[in-house]
């Protein structure tokens, strides 16, 4: 009998996961290869956090199969490159049944490269990371989902610290959710493969 935490599953090869990764071969390799992982640069934090705003109220396994259509029409999440985009753009994208057609979300994600070009190289990723948490003692890793935080103090203040420089669709949930995905914080579940 497997003696897995109640959170956790256990995949094809053997491991166990955290369960929300579900039987999807898709969501399993992100779950092992990206989320959690740090990742710095400008243009990848700037494709985060666009990824993360156009995700707000909807799975991530949706935003994760559009992923190579969003990259493909947003210039790869080049800040320059999307900063250039006009209205022809916009309505190019709202025409796009390959991404999440929301007109306030497109218009933020160019708004955002706006801000996000005018800023020295390496400003964007300094400043996202100089809120990351201290990085949690293994005794405190999460043990079940209920364990996890929808918002922290940390998400708050970078929350707080991007709008106050004009950025938008970075409430703290969605702020949270991106420091996870970018390694900020380390919630793999105890008993995870992937944990510590």
């Amino acid at each position: 009998m497997d003696d897995l935490r109640p959170d956790l599953i256990r995949g094809p090869d053997g491991l166990a996961r955290c369960r929300w990764v579900g039987d999807d071969a898709e969501y399993r390799r992100y779950h092992d290869e990206e989320w959690g992982r740090p990742l710095h640069g400008d243009r990848a934090l700037f494709e985060k956090m666009s990824l993360e705003g156009f995700q707000a109220g909807l799975s991530w396994i949706t935003i994760l199969r559009k992923r190579p259509r969003f990259r493909e029409v947003f210039a790869g999440f080049e800040p320059e490159a999307v900063a250039a985009f006009d209205d022809e753009d916009v309505e190019r994208l709202m025409a796009d049944a390959g991404i999440i057609r929301n007109r306030a979300k497109i218009l933020a994600t160019i708004g955002n490269a706006r801000l996000a070009a005018a800023m020295a190289p390496g400003e964007l990723d300094a400043l996202m990371w100089s809120f990351a948490p201290t990085p949690r003692a293994v005794a405190d890793r999460p043990a079940a989902f209920g364990d996890v935080p929808a918002t922290t103090a940390a998400s708050d203040a970078l929350s707080k610290g991007l709008k106050k420089r004009g950025f938008r669709f970075v409430g703290s949930t969605t702020m949270y959710a991106l420091m996870q995905s970018a390694g900020m914080v380390d919630d793999h579940l105890v008993g995870c493969h992937r944990a510590g």
